[in-house]
């Protein structure tokens, strides 16, 4: 039977500077510049031991027919917190849009989400 194991998440962007700051800023990743096989300029994030790859979309790409809510695919990806009020507390003092305040959804765990750049949507999760 084959095993899994995490590798890393992939996002597009059309400002992968910009996603790649934001992280950095929120989540104190830690940005890695390389470059691809093709020769085009590709940006990671290691968000501690979490691999998040970041790939350009041309400015011009026409991004009329994006996923909105709610869509198939991707809908987000989670963080767990060891305590999710005084995370959100520091997310906001780091200028975080909140998509979701946080709330208990049964006992003993609590979510709230944030609103990255390109709608990117990332859960906090607080298991008690």
């Amino acid at each position: 039977m084959p095993k899994y194991t995490y590798d890393h998440i992939h996002l597009r962007t059309k400002k992968p500077d910009e996603m790649a700051e934001y992280f950095e800023k929120m989540f104190d990743a830690r940005v890695i510049k390389s470059v691809q096989s093709d020769g085009f300029e590709r940006m990671d994030l290691d968000i501690d031991g979490l691999m998040v790859f970041i790939a350009a979309v041309p400015e011009d790409e026409d991004m009329a027919g994006s996923p909105r809510d709610p869509h198939l695919g991707l809908d987000h990806f989670g963080f767990r917190v060891d305590n999710l009020e005084e995370t959100v507390a520091e997310l906001k003092r780091r200028g975080a849009d909140m998509a979701r305040e946080p709330r208990t959804i049964r006992p003993g765990v609590h979510v709230a989400f944030v609103r990255a750049p390109d709608d990117v949507r990332i859960e906090l999760l607080q298991r008690d």
